[in-house]
């Protein structure tokens, strides 16, 4: 019988995400609907459907916006290619990019590592959005090798003058992409890393909580989406540090709770890209079917990136 439910330390809303849907939101209140954002705004469904009913159009491409609309156009937390915007100003669309300021440095290091002819390296998952729009900064596309896991550091092969340097993707597990680093600093001791740390201080939050709680209780369930990085990443981390069930709920609505019968006692989160109230009707639910103790564990990250002036 269910018992008790531990919260994590780091979760919910990172600042990025809590931006990129301010601009929305206050671009909703400036100019009415419709509003059109190219690409989900964040990978989470509740999100996305929420700001439908409010009046946003997503569309996969700027073509399926229609020409000489005044309605404005915003560009996902993800970032985009330099071609996307360049088409943007060609369709004389009024857009606003809601990238992260975090994604936004890798796309100033990596323009600046093409300047100074490095090979770069970028870890990270094909086929992401962020890795499209991060690749999407260079004029010369053959300068960026994509290495997703470990076995792809064996495959690679550089001239012995070549500047090398990497990058890594913001979503990714803080472990797995060390021992890719590892990896890489062993085969190319020159290889040039980041000043800081690419990965988010937000991913890496919410890691390292369910690492700690991974280790304290007998399933962790993750409040999330399937295509979102930093949702996935977060199952495989409880996985990692011990916990023997981990799982993803992308709708609550249509989690089977019966099941947490089994256990004694579940650790709980949201990702960065999941609202905190998600996670509270998930334990409301919980609430209705079984009388465990909620130990809240929550602490405020106090990092907030500001939405443009001119939307406020």
């Amino acid at each position: 019988m269910l018992k008790k439910i531990l919260t994590a330390k780091h979760r919910g809303f990172c600042a990025g995400v809590e931006r990129a849907v301010e601009i929305v939101e206050k671009s909703l209140i400036k100019y009415g609907s419709p509003v059109y954002v190219r690409h989900e705004i964040v990978h989470n469904k509740f999100v996305v459907e929420n700001l439908k009913e409010k009046g946003v159009i997503f569309v996969e491409s700027l073509d399926e916006v229609p020409q000489g609309t005044n309605q404005p156009v915003i560009f996902s937390a993800h970032g985009v290619a330099q071609r996307v915007i360049e088409k943007a100003k060609n369709y004389n669309f009024l857009f606003y990019d809601a990238i992260c300021p975090l994604v936004s440095k890798i796309h100033k290091e990596i323009i600046l590592l093409e300047k100074q002819d490095y090979q770069i390296i970028m870890i990270g998952h094909e086929g992401h959005p962020e890795v499209e729009g991060t690749a999407g900064q260079l004029q010369d596309i053959s300068k960026l090798t994509l290495v997703q896991e470990l076995s792809d550091v064996d495959q690679l092969y550089f001239p012995s003058d070549q500047k090398i340097a990497y990058i890594t993707q913001t979503t990714l597990s803080v472990f797995d992409t060390q021992e890719i680093v590892d990896a890489l600093e062993k085969r190319f001791p020159n290889i040039l890393a980041p000043k800081k740390s690419d990965i988010c201080y937000a991913t890496s939050n919410r890691q390292t909580s369910v690492q700690e709680m991974a280790k304290t209780v007998d399933a962790v369930f993750v409040i999330g989406a399937f295509n979102s990085s930093n949702s996935i990443r977060l199952v495989e981390t409880a996985k990692k540090f011990g916990c023997k069930y981990s799982e993803l709920i992308e709708n609550v609505d249509n989690f089977d709770y019966q099941k947490l019968n089994q256990y004694q006692t579940i650790g709980l989160t949201a990702s960065a890209s999941a609202p905190e109230e998600q996670l509270n009707l998930f334990i409301n639910r919980v609430k209705e079917k079984f009388s465990p103790e909620v130990i809240d564990f929550k602490e405020d990250e106090k990092i907030v990136f500001k939405v443009p002036n001119f939307l406020n």
